[in-house]
């Protein structure tokens, strides 16, 4: 018996030792990429882009360390062991000082932190108000499954068809163009969203997530004020301060004409769009891909017949 758990703890120390061999090659080839990077970053940046003068006799293409060091407030040894790859710790303050000494743009900047291993968070850009037409292609294609483009904010920037006939009615976007907006002051019984009470607290707590990186920005604020005053269940899941993140899940719809459709909500990031998604709606079972269908040819032979369009309804 005691042989056999010797041979466990063995084990076990075996593969704690294996893990902490692997960790310290990654830590050490991050060292080794962020020295290299460092270096090349340095050669590119001339004393002329600083405001400094060449001086005579400079063997090293661009900034020596000591002016990189100076020129980020910090020290000449520590910039050395940063620059050699050493086992220093750097903070974000550091990393940014050096970041504008060597005149890095956002995605280098980006890859600095990662490879110094300091959390990073981007500086928020204004919300994205609209798409170009690849994207509208996209979700375009994704027909008969709906789709739309929300930025941070549930801002609508692009819908397809089937989104319009499920969500809105096969309405236009609103104005608002802002899916929360709609869905907080349409009448309850026109919103295809079911299950409210669990529904649109989660959206809120999504919202709030993100706020948390444009706080205090106006066209954030004054979204959350004049929502806040059209909708008092707005405002009182605001103030209630719930954070959540997006994830995968099924939400329940009803559509006048086809009934209730159980979908499952995807969301796709889209490149040089940050903090905006392309979510679609999958059918969860064959019921609903059978409506879902249904609802497509229903609403596009009214548009064929030229009939006229309804009102605006809510969107999710």
């Amino acid at each position: 018996m005691g042989d056999v758990t010797t041979g466990h703890v063995a084990t076990g120390d075996a593969t704690m030792g294996d893990v902490r061999m692997r960790t310290a090659r990654t830590t050490q080839r991050r060292r080794s990429e962020l020295a290299a990077f460092l270096r090349g970053r340095r050669a590119r940046v001339t004393p002329a882009d600083v405001g400094m003068p060449p001086g005579l006799r400079r063997r090293t293409p661009g900034l020596r360390r000591e002016e990189v060091a100076q020129l980020s407030g910090v020290g000449v040894t520590w910039y050395t062991w940063l620059e050699q790859g050493r086992p220093i710790n750097a903070s974000a303050q550091v990393l940014d000082a050096v970041a504008r000494t060597l005149r890095l743009d956002a995605p280098e900047r980006e890859h600095l932190y990662h490879l110094a291993e300091v959390p990073y968070t981007p500086v928020p850009g204004p919300p994205a108000q609209s798409v170009g037409p690849e994207v509208q292609g996209v979700i375009d294609a994704l027909v008969p499954r709906p789709a739309v483009v929300y930025n941070a904010r549930y801002d609508i920037l692009a819908a397809n068809q089937v989104y319009r006939d499920l969500f809105l009615d096969g309405g236009d976007l609103g104005t608002p163009r802002n899916a929360l907006w709609t869905l907080f002051t349409v009448p309850e019984e026109r919103c295809p969203l079911m299950f409210r009470e669990t529904e649109l607290p989660m959206m809120v707590a999504t919202l709030r997530a993100a706020y948390g990186l444009h706080a205090g920005e106006p066209s954030w604020e004054e979204f959350i004020s004049r929502l806040s005053a059209a909708s008092p269940e707005f405002a009182r899941l605001w103030r209630a301060g719930d954070v959540a993140k997006r994830d995968r899940r099924v939400k329940v719809f009803r559509h006048a004409a086809v009934g209730e459709l159980r979908m499952t909500s995807l969301s796709l990031s889209v490149d040089g769009m940050p903090e905006c998604r392309i979510v679609v709606y999958t059918p969860d079972d064959e019921e609903t891909e059978r409506r879902t269908d249904l609802l497509r040819r229903l609403c596009g032979g009214a548009r064929e017949e030229g009939a006229p369009e309804s009102g605006v309804r809510a969107g999710q």
